[in-house]
C-alpha cells in the first residue's frame, strides 16, 4: 500500500495508475476543449477526430442518429476511459494496465448492463422482460428449455464475458512484456558472458509486443464500447 493503508481508502500501485490514467485524460480533453473556435486548433482538432471516430464509427454505426445521441455521453468517456487506462500498461514506470484488475472491468461491465436494462425497460417498460426471456414464436413446452438459457446468455453472461475479455487482454499482455523485459534485465545484467546476447532478442520481442498492446489497448476499448452498443440496441429492438 501507497496511502492510507488498513482504511477503506487504500491506495496501492494499480489506484495510483488509475488516477493518474484518469487525471491524463481529463488534462488532454481540458487542453483540447478550453478554447473552442469555429476554426479549430490543432489541439481541438485531435479532440474532435477521436470523439467523431467514436460517435460515427461505434455510436450512430450501431444505434442510429436518433438512440445513439441519448447514449452517446455514456459510450464516448468510456471508450476514452478504457484506452486511457489500457495504455498505462506500456508507460515507463507505470507498466501495468489500469484496467488489468478484475475490479474495473466488472465495474465497466456494470455499467454496461444498467444501460442495456435501462434502455429495454425505457423503451419497452411492460414487455422487455418479458418478451426476453419467452421470445415469440416458441412452443410452450419449449420454454422450459429456452427460458432458462436465455436468462443465463442475456442477463448473466454478457456482462462476466464483457469484464473477462477486458481483464485477460490487458492481463495476458502485462505478463508478455514482464517476461520479455525481465529475461532481458536477467541476460544483460545477471548471466553476463555470451549469454548477454540473448539480450538482444528478447529486448526486441519486448519491443514488438510493446507496439502490439498498444494495438491491444486501442482495439480492447473499441470492442468492449461497441459491444455496449450493440447490447443497448437489441434492448431497443421493436420485437421487445
Amino acid at each position: 500500500m501507497l496511502l492510507f493503508e488498513g482504511t477503506p481508502f487504500a491506495i496501492n500501485r494499480i489506484i495510483l495508475v488509475r488516477f493518474i490514467a484518469i487525471a491524463v485524460l481529463l488534462l488532454v480533453f481540458w487542453l483540447g476543449t478550453r478554447r473552442m473556435r469555429t476554426i479549430p486548433g490543432r489541439g481541438q482538432s485531435v479532440i474532435e477526430l477521436a470523439v467523431g471516430f467514436v460517435r460515427d464509427n461505434i455510436v450512430f454505426n450501431t444505434l442510429g442518429e436518433k438512440d445513439g445521441k441519448r447514449f452517446l455521453p455514456l459510450l464516448v468517456p468510456m471508450f476514452f476511459t478504457i484506452i486511457f487506462l489500457n495504455l498505462t500498461g506500456i508507460v515507463p514506470l507505470l507498466n501495468i494496465a489500469g484496467s488489468s484488475v478484475v475490479g474495473l472491468p466488472i465495474v465497466l461491465a456494470i455499467v454496461s448492463y444498467i444501460a442495456f436494462i435501462y434502455a429495454g425497460v425505457r423503451k419497452h417498460p411492460g414487455a422487455f422482460f418479458k418478451n426476453s426471456l419467452f421470445p415469440s414464436g416458441v412452443p410452450l413446452p419449449v420454454y422450459i428449455i429456452v427460458t432458462p438459457i436465455e436468462f443465463v446468455s442475456t442477463f448473466i453472461l454478457r456482462p462476466v464475458t464483457l469484464a473477462i475479455r477486458l481483464l485477460m487482454n490487458m492481463v495476458a499482455g502485462h505478463m508478455l512484456l514482464v517476461l520479455c523485459f525481465s529475461a532481458t534485465h536477467f541476460f544483460l545484467f545477471t548471466a553476463g558472458g555470451f549469454y548477454s546476447l540473448f539480450s538482444v532478442g528478447t529486448f526486441a520481442f519486448g519491443f514488438a509486443f510493446t507496439l502490439f498492446e498498444l494495438l491491444v489497448a486501442a482495439l480492447q476499448a473499441y470492442v468492449f464500447t461497441l459491444l455496449t452498443a450493440v447490447y443497448i440496441q437489441l434492448a431497443l429492438v421493436e420485437e421487445h
